[in-house]
């Protein structure tokens, strides 16, 4: 009988506890790490030649949106394809139980806005053999699956299923009875093995209102009452366990801390703050918001800021887009069907109320997008001009320019938007902060514009090869160990005896993310945008190769980690 069933042989590793890399060798058995150091693989059933590469605990998403996605593609992509193994969903409130079987339809529609997840996919990709959140995560637990899966409980469908549609959505704040009732659906949550619970409360009138439902109006978390909140946080105290992942912004910033604060406190468990992230025009954002991280550490108030490190930009069409939404004109006019969204952008008497109002939460300065992709031959000269520059040489307002090109194009013209971010030193500022998570990837959301699942490759290449900002070992436990332990993985995110093996062998020197390109592999006939990598030679997911020289293998090793995955093998059963 083989004494390991795969041993990593040659590596230079990179254990995630930021202690310095070393070479040496691996052994796997039962899918977890039982050997580390100098091992003889004549005793192993498969030997994985790691010469030249850097060995690594698996990367771990905690922003994802893939509550959908999973059930098609079990390597939930893009994010595998850059050597995530393990990811979280139920973000931002946003999730599909409990719900009753008429409002399913209801549920997909509010995802098509919010996340801009395709309606025909979620049509066509889920099974919805659940009403409750128990159901639920057994439906995940049936599916196959090449990650491994952190179930939040999202918070947005529990409103709905005690107060009704219409009373969550005015924001009104339920009798005690109804809170009773929602507590009680948490903790049923929990004891079936959810880590916890998301809220995004973006206040309607706030300055970044940008993630709206179907119809326009805020989710239902966004106008939940603040004592609904402290009632779910005191859940969490109440069991000891768990913890919050909330995206709030009003725009009175010193009402958002206090409320992170007073929902850390009052539940004693970490809270993920969503999201810190630098704009080039308002670089105090960043780094006020950088300063209140540091000054909770400092008081021993548990908030973590997780912070957007990629420099992924937006690449759309108006058919599609929904992050114009923190300007209200904006907003108006990008409702409806194709044929009354086309109405409304080339209405004379909203004009002016487009150029007054200008969306600035999602993308940088609006004359600087970009006409990536004209469709009429005529407007074919304007490729790859910035909307100023167009609108210079027309003669017309960059507002102008794009709307009149886009209704003219039937919606179809291609944009490309920066992100506000783009600037190397602000990112230097936020990467600085050695408690910021990395990530925001929302790899199963805006799969038409944007691609930012790229993330721990764009890490590894900019932010540490080319820029030289945090070391390798840093890195690794920013994109592994430190993710893992605020967010309730158990064992996971380190290379140590014991820990269940989820492991990336990469090419270093050669690792990049490769150019975008439209995938047609949705449900429904649907399509996204994706960028894969090159030099990921092996990734391993509870010890079994799942990416080999960035192919998928279709193993389907991944699991639903449920209460973080406690019931994990541990050193004992390595033995």
């Amino acid at each position: 009988m083989a004494r390991f069933d795969t041993v990593i042989k040659g590596g230079m590793i990179f254990d995630g506890t930021r202690q310095p890399r070393y070479r040496g060798d691996i052994g796997i058995r039962n899918g977890v790490i039982a050997e580390i150091g100098h091992i003889d693989e004549s005793g192993a059933s498969k030997v994985i030649d790691a010469n030249g590469l850097n060995v690594a605990p698996g990367f771990i998403d905690l922003h994802t949106h893939y509550d959908a996605q999973l059930f098609w593609d079990p390597y939930c992509t893009i994010s595998s394809w850059h050597g995530i193994t393990s990811v979280v969903i139920g973000n931002c409130g946003f999730g599909f139980a409990p719900v009753r079987p008429a409002e399913r339809d209801q549920a997909m529609q509010s995802m098509v806005r919010v996340e801009a997840i395709p309606l025909a996919s979620m049509q066509a990709g889920m099974p919805w053999d659940w009403v409750t959140f128990p159901q639920f995560l057994d439906s995940v637990e049936r599916t196959p699956k090449a990650m491994n899966i952190l179930p939040y409980v999202p918070i947005s469908p529990m409103l709905i299923w005690v107060m009704g549609f219409e009373r969550a959505k005015a924001g009104e704040r339920p009798t005690d009875a109804e809170h009773a009732e929602l507590c009680r659906l948490v903790h049923e949550a929990m004891d079936a093995g959810a880590c916890g619970w998301s809220a995004q409360r973006m206040l309607p009138d706030g300055p970044a209102a940008v993630q709206r439902d179907f119809d326009g109006s805020p989710m239902p978390t966004d106008v939940m009452h603040d004592d609904t909140c402290r009632e779910l946080a005191k859940v969490l105290r109440a069991r000891n366990d768990g913890f919050m992942q909330m995206l709030l912004v009003s725009g009175d910033n010193a009402r958002d801390r206090a409320f992170y604060e007073e929902m850390a406190e009052t539940s004693g468990r970490p809270m993920i703050m969503n999201v810190v992230q630098a704009f080039d025009d308002r670089p105090q954002v960043h780094r006020r918001t950088l300063e209140w991280l540091k000054s909770c550490r400092e008081r021993g108030i548990r908030v973590v800021g997780q912070g957007l490190t990629t420099d992924a930009g937006f690449t759309f069409t108006f058919i599609d887009w929904n992050l114009f939404d923190d300007a209200p004109a904006w907003l108006d006019a990008t409702l409806g069907t194709t044929e009354e969204r086309k109405a409304k952008l080339s209405d004379p008497a909203r004009r002016q109320a487009l150029k007054d109002q200008l969306p600035k939460a999602a993308t940088g300065p609006l004359s600087e997008i970009v006409i990536l992709g004209p469709q009429l031959e005529k407007n074919k000269q304007w490729e790859d001009h910035t909307l100023a520059l167009a609108a210079e040489k027309m003669g017309k307002h960059p507002v102008d320019v794009m709307l009149d090109m886009a209704v003219e194009e039937n919606l179809e013209t291609v944009f490309f938007a920066a992100p506000p971010n783009g600037k190397i030193e602000h990112l230097r500022e936020i990467v600085d902060d050695p408690y910021v998570l990395f990530g925001v990837s929302d790899g199963g959301a805006h799969t038409k514009f944007l691609t930012a699942g790229r993330y721990p490759t764009e890490t590894l290449c900019k932010i540490v090869r080319e820029h030289g900002m945090i070391s390798l070992e840093e890195a690794h436990w920013r994109l592994a160990a430190l993710p893992a332990q605020f967010a309730g993985f158990h064992g996971r995110g380190v290379l140590q005896v014991g820990a269940p093996a989820d492991i990336v062998c990469y090419d270093y020197e050669n690792l990049k993310v490769l150019p975008g390109e439209i995938a047609h592999d949705l449900p429904g006939g649907e399509w996204r945008r994706v960028q894969k990598a090159s030099g990921y030679r092996y990734v391993l997911i509870n010890g079994e190769v799942t990416i080999q020289d960035d192919q998928q293998t279709g193993t389907h090793s991944g699991q639903l980690l449920r209460h973080g995955g406690r019931t994990m093998p541990s050193a004992m059963a390595a033995e």
